[in-house]
């Protein structure tokens, strides 16, 4: 993907016009047969088809049923709904100060997921930080991204979404990487009382925490963090942007490599001691 989300839609659009148009081929039509079956003019099939057009709901329905697809359109209509939305930058974003950004995982998404599997490589998931590793993390943030500095704000609503830990009915399961633990964000006080924090979240009944040794033979090796919200989204993060996956079919693959780094993950009193040696090592 471009970090233009201009052209991140675009891509996405031609994206789907090809997936379109291979549906049509499948189903043994021409794009003239399609737009008669479907009420539209075939130069509108054509520019669908080469994302010159976006298409519409009615268009995507209309189509799958013409070619015999009608299994398609969940999928399909996932992929119209992130053209716009899937890709949004940080600058842009972050204009009005990192709370905006931060704002990019609404407090109502939150509120609404039953289930969130949560994976990070670098560093400990907002869920779980203290006030002071946040604050660190996001001052660098901040300069980095030369936003207007709303640190104070931008740390308060961080902590105000963590109220989710202690609602009924929901469920966290996390997967770190043991480097998480070792990422510095402040100093060795700061790192400290982050790995306190993180022991103590782990005794809740609702939160299971796996760590990933070290220099561990494992089966899967994913390349960015990412949260899946119940079986509905995907969220993940690049240094310049945030990255919303609503396709089922994609959705699937992250609970796939989900499921696979789980396997090379520790728990329980294991787990622990990689914690509290990483503590040790700070002092």
């Amino acid at each position: 993907m471009t970090t233009n989300p201009s052209s991140a839609a675009r891509q996405g659009q031609e994206a789907l016009g090809v997936r379109l148009r291979e549906l049509r081929k499948e189903a043994g039509l021409t794009g003239r047969a399609l737009a008669a079956l479907t009420g539209q003019h075939f130069t509108r099939v054509s520019k669908i088809e080469h994302g010159v057009q976006p298409p519409t709901d009615n268009d995507i329905r209309a189509w799958c049923r013409a070619c015999n697809a009608e299994d398609q359109i969940p999928d399909l209509t996932a992929t119209l709904r992130a053209v716009e939305s899937a890709y949004l930058e940080f600058r842009r974003q972050s204009r009005t100060g990192m709370k905006r950004v931060l704002g990019a995982h609404t407090l109502a998404l939150y509120e609404q997921t039953s289930v969130f599997r949560i994976y990070e490589h670098n560093a400990i998931p907002g869920l779980f930080q203290t006030a002071d590793y946040t604050a660190a993390m996001l001052s660098f943030w901040i300069d980095f991204l030369e936003t207007p500095n709303d640190l104070d704000e931008a740390v308060a609503v961080r902590m105000e979404r963590q109220r989710v830990l202690y609602q009924r009915g929901k469920r966290f399961v996390v997967v770190l990487e043991e480097q998480a633990l070792c990422t510095w964000f402040g100093d060795a006080t700061t790192q400290a009382g982050q790995l306190d924090r993180l022991l103590a979240v782990m005794s809740l009944p609702n939160v299971s925490v796996g760590i990933v040794p070290l220099m561990t033979e494992r089966p899967a090796v994913a390349s960015t963090g990412f949260w899946i919200f119940d079986n509905l989204l995907v969220a993940l993060e690049t240094p310049t942007a945030s990255i919303e996956v609503t396709r089922p079919q994609e959705i699937e693959l992250y609970a796939r490599m989900f499921d696979r780094l789980q396997v090379s993950a520790v728990y329980g009193p294991e787990a622990r001691a990689i914690i509290r040696r990483t503590i040790e090592q700070l002092s």
